[in-house]
Order: structure tokens, then C-alpha cells, then sequence
């Protein structure tokens, strides 16, 4: 959505050197119509998904074995052309084998689902901890579903929508709270005796992490999820004096396999977030359209 409202720069990506119009689509599944001479580990139709991180190999981060910041990180689908296309080629070590009982749908949904299955594996919350998730957007309602199979006792979702607010309760959010709620945070405080364990900001405003700050008890973790569209501003005597732990976490880092297995094993129900399926000829007046102007939309899968 951020590129179709905003774009693309126009200088090529320092690994792929593509520039210009692109094929958007990086969270995406399919059949393997052909593979190259070299391939050995897949072959023609197999049911795959996509992890679609483009990266140097070269670089410190890749190096020390973070290829998810690779100093020139990109993705299929913004710095190559993507999965909206009828036909994608893709590296080898980015194909997932799909079990026989995870559908395409959900086989889409696994590269969001990775991003809010990394940053919960990598808090530290444990089974009978409290959590609270900022914005109910589909990572948020995605970090929802991890952080309950995770073993969440308590869980507190707060978005701005009102409409968004009924989806996070049918997917067993334990407290929904309205953004611009006055008495936000002493709703939050009561509910869980205190505060947070640990916080998940999948919103991405200043609000939500100065909020976040209050809404924690002491020694708690908060979680940054969302990018930012611009620089926010941090109480750091408050992230001192209640001794919080503030990181954050990007993309994701070997959790394909793993998030297959709990979306196979039902763990995951990554099919309830789904709110609209579409035709790809309908992708912008039925897709990024309605996402902009229906907020009570999720994720909306098309279909090429």
C-alpha cells in the first residue's frame, strides 16, 4: 500500500539494478511451472510461497548472518518485479514447499505471518504474560494470533477504528480499546494489574509508542513492528527509570519453515484476517482502493 500511494525512487536497486514501472506483489504462493538446470530441491508443480528478501551475501550484516538488514536489503515485488505478474522468477533459496493441506490463501499470508511471528520468537514473552498490540491492521491482527498461540494470558489490542476494533475480538483479543480513548491508559493499567509485559507497536506513531511507555509495567519490553513515516520522539528518563527494554525487529529471519509448520498444524488461523478476495483485473478499485478507503478491510488476497 505504501507504494502504491507514495511510489518508488527512481535510482536502480544496488543489487538488482532494477528501476522504473514493477510488478508489484511480494506476498505471494503458487505452482512451480519450470525450473532451471541447476534446481534440486523442487520441481515442476510443487506448491511453493515465496520469501521474497533480496540481499548482497557480502555485506557485515550478511555476513555475521543477518541477511534481513543487509546493508541493501530489498524484496520481490518492489525491487524486481513481483507476484501480481502471471509468471515469477525467483531464486531457489527463496521457495517454500507447501504442505498438501495449506492452501495457496494461506501460503499468501505466510510472508506477513513471518514478520509477526520473528518479532514475537525474538521478545521475551513467556507463557501467562501480558501483552499489549498497537493497531489492528493485518500485522497486527497477525501479531494477535501469534502472541495467543505463543501463550498469552491477557490481550490488549488498541486501534484508532472503531470498525477495526470488532475483527481483533472475534480473533480472541482480550480487551479491544479505542486509540483516542481518554482513559486509555488506565483502562489498560486496571486490565492487566499494572501493565504490559510486553508491547507490540504495529502502528507506528507517535502516539502509539508514547502510549506504549505508560502502558507497561516495570522491566517490560516494547516491540517496534511498524516502519515510521517520520522521526518520533522517546521519554528516554521514562525507558530508563522503568527499566524497559525498547528494540525492534525487520522483516524476518528463518521463519518460513516454522510458520508452515504452525499454519499446517492449525496453530496459526491465518485465514481469519482475511477480509476480501479479488480478481487481479480488480486490483485497484476492489484492492488498494478499497484498503484506502474501507478501514474495516484487513488483508485482501488477489488472484492472478
Amino acid at each position: 500500500m505504501g507504494i502504491y500511494n507514495y511510489g518508488l525512487g527512481t535510482d536502480p536497486h544496488p543489487i538488482t539494478k532494477h528501476a522504473g514501472q514493477t510488478i508489484l506483489g511480494h506476498e505471494f504462493s503458487g505452482t512451480i511451472v519450470e525450473v532451471g538446470a541447476k534446481v534440486g530441491k523442487f520441481k515442476t508443480g510443487d506448491h511453493i510461497c515465496v520469501e521474497p528478501l533480496i540481499y548482497c551475501g557480502t555485506c557485515p550484516a550478511c555476513t555475521h548472518g543477518f541477511f534481513n538488514q543487509c546493508h541493501s536489503v530489498g524484496f520481490i515485488g518492489i525491487n524486481r518485479h513481483g507476484g501480481f505478474a502471471q509468471y515469477v522468477a525467483v531464486d531457489e533459496n527463496m521457495l517454500h514447499k507447501l504442505p498438501d493441506n495449506v492452501t495457496f490463501e494461506e501460503g499468501a499470508l505466510v510472508e506477513p505471518t513471518a514478520v509477526s511471528f520473528y518479532s514475537v520468537r525474538e521478545s521475551k514473552l513467556k507463557a501467562g504474560d501480558f501483552v499489549v498490540i498497537y493497531g489492528a491492521g493485518p500485522i497486527g491482527l497477525l501479531t494477535l494470533l501469534c502472541v495467543k498461540a505463543a501463550g498469552a494470558a491477557k490481550i490488549v489490542l488498541v486501534d484508532f477504528s472503531e470498525e477495526r476494533c470488532i475483527t481483533p475480538q472475534e480473533l480472541g483479543a482480550s480487551l479491544v480499546v479505542k486509540g483516542d480513548a481518554e482513559d486509555l491508559v488506565q483502562q489498560i493499567l486496571a486490565f492487566t494489574n499494572g501493565g504490559a509485559d510486553v508491547v507490540f507497536d504495529c502502528a507506528g506513531v507517535q502516539s502509539t509508542v508514547s502510549n506504549a511507555l505508560y502502558t507497561t509495567k516495570m522491566g517490560a519490553q516494547i516491540m517496534l513492528l511498524a516502519t515510521f513515516k517520520k522521526p518520533i520522539e522517546i521519554d528516554s528518563n521514562m525507558v530508563m527509570f522503568k527499566a524497559l527494554q525498547l528494540t525492534s525487529t525487520l522483516a524476518y529471519l528463518h521463519v518460513f519453515p516454522t510458520v508452515i509448520e504452525l499454519i499446517a498444524a492449525g496453530r496459526l488461523d491465518v485465514s481469519t484476517v482475511i477480509t476480501s478476495k479479488i480478481e487481479l483485473n480488480d486490483i485497484v478499485d476492489k484492492g488498494f482502493e478499497t484498503l484506502i478507503n474501507d478501514i474495516k478491510q484487513a488483508k485482501v488476497l488477489v488472484k492472478p
